[in-house]
């Protein structure tokens, strides 16, 4: 899942600076896919085709997919794209599964992925909740509409008999969200068989009209931050080194850090835990911190900053109260880590698709966030994250909800097509 940030004024006017350069550049003529026979056999299937696509929402709602158990959707989705006559069906050694559209085999090997995985614990109720065009449950825009919209397209081009340049690999990942760590997207790109053979890179996440480009890769360190010393009685060994203290004392210097808001840099004490009894010092209290920026140079400093101010809460601690019985020791350890970038705006895959968005009667919006695309990007491939249609709110809550109604659906799913075919290379 992601939280859209609109690009912020100074890669804006970096972006615009990148364009003026480029003065007299064409933007890419994606008329002759939009425009074609076939494009609008699509759109009419899309159309004929919706209710199949609300079923097929629900149905992988309510598969559960918990961080790190996404096995028994995996499986369920493995053989939706078996139904669609795909070539090298698989589910490779991290648990994403996929399988390739043939093409002609004279473009590039274009890649497009919704994630498998939620944010919500094994045991959640995930039964969908239907009013009208709303669906209601845990997960079904955050990412089970992205899903679903990649069968859509599969069954519209084959319904269109359409034809590309380019195989497209169809890919259904894991480990998308929080403690996921893109598992599933560092594992295609850095040890997979498609490892250093896709060349363009589509991500889908929930729901919107279709317009939004995610373009900037957030990129974000996680950490658990643990001052361990040697407790006691909270009577008997009052005055000995307290690792609660230190915790304290680390919060309130992290609290009081200045980050720039361009680059947007962010930061947040999520959890904090330790201790055994209220009546004992801790021997052990630990917080995990997430840290976030648009810039890799931004982010390093407050991870470099991080880490100094927790030794400093350590010492700060070893200097005030008694070492008697032993010192505050503080061990900082990633447990996240999602790198940042950028496909720049000029790149031809943005143009495409911003092409294909004006063609389809919107208008074009760039956004910062943290996806699957992150990977892709900050090892250079061209890479971007685009909207699943529709409309949807409350991600990551239990009341998460999205509309199916049918117009907008449509023209959303027209728009992901459009782009795709646009890459790959419709074959009149």
């Amino acid at each position: 899942m992601f939280i859209r940030i609109a690009v912020s004024a100074v890669i804006v006017l970096m972006l615009f600076c990148g364009l003026a350069s480029q003065a007299g550049a064409q933007a890419p003529d994606v008329s002759r896919v939009i425009n074609s026979p076939k494009f609008k056999e699509a759109e009419a299937f899309i159309d004929k085709d919706h209710d199949r696509f609300i079923q097929e929402i629900i149905q992988i709602t309510e598969i559960p997919a918990p961080p790190f158990k996404e096995q028994m959707r995996g499986r369920a989705y493995l053989e939706m794209l078996r139904q669609h006559g795909l070539t090298n069906i698989e589910a490779d050694a991290e648990g994403n599964v996929m399988g390739i559209r043939k093409g002609l085999g004279t473009g590039p090997l274009v890649a497009i992925a919704a994630h498998l995985d939620t944010v919500f614990p094994e045991g959640t109720d995930v039964k969908v909740k239907r009013m009208g065009t709303m669906l209601s449950a845990p997960g079904v825009g955050d990412d089970s509409r992205a899903l679903a919209v990649l069968l859509t397209i599969l069954r519209t081009m084959d319904n269109a008999k359409i034809q590309t340049a380019s195989d497209i690999l169809f890919i259904g990942d894991v480990g998308e969200e929080g403690p996921g760590d893109l598992r599933g997207m560092k594992y295609l790109f850095q040890n997979g068989r498609y490892k250093d053979k896709i060349k363009m890179f589509v991500s889908l996440d929930p729901a919107g009209p279709g317009n939004d480009i995610t373009i900037g890769a957030v990129g974000s360190k996680r950490y658990r931050a643990t001052f361990k010393g040697p407790g006691g009685h909270s009577y008997g060994a009052f005055g000995i080194v307290n690792p609660a203290f230190a915790l304290g004392n680390a919060i309130s210097k992290f609290a009081r850090v200045a980050v720039p808001f361009t680059p947007r840099t962010t930061f947040n004490v999520g959890l904090i835990g330790g201790g055994t009894s209220v009546n004992s010092i801790p021997y052990e209290s630990w917080m995990e911190v997430d840290i976030r920026s648009e810039s890799p140079d931004e982010l390093k400093k407050l991870e470099d900053t991080f880490i100094r101010l927790m030794r400093e809460a350590a010492d700060d601690e070893n200097s005030i109260r008694s070492t008697a019985q032993g010192r505050i020791e503080v061990e900082t350890k990633l447990i996240g880590d999602r790198p940042s970038g950028m496909t720049p705006i000029t790149a031809p895959i943005v143009q495409t698709a911003a092409a294909v968005v004006k063609a389809l009667e919107m208008t074009p919006v760039y956004s910062n966030s943290s996806t699957d695309a992150n990977i892709p990007i900050s090892m250079g491939i061209p890479a971007i994250t685009l909207d699943s249609g529709g409309r949807g709110g409350r991600p990551h809550a239990l009341d998460e909800w999205i509309d199916v109604e049918k117009t907008s659906s449509v023209k959303g799913t027209s728009i992901v097509l459009g782009i795709l075919l646009s890459l790959a290379g419709l074959i009149p």
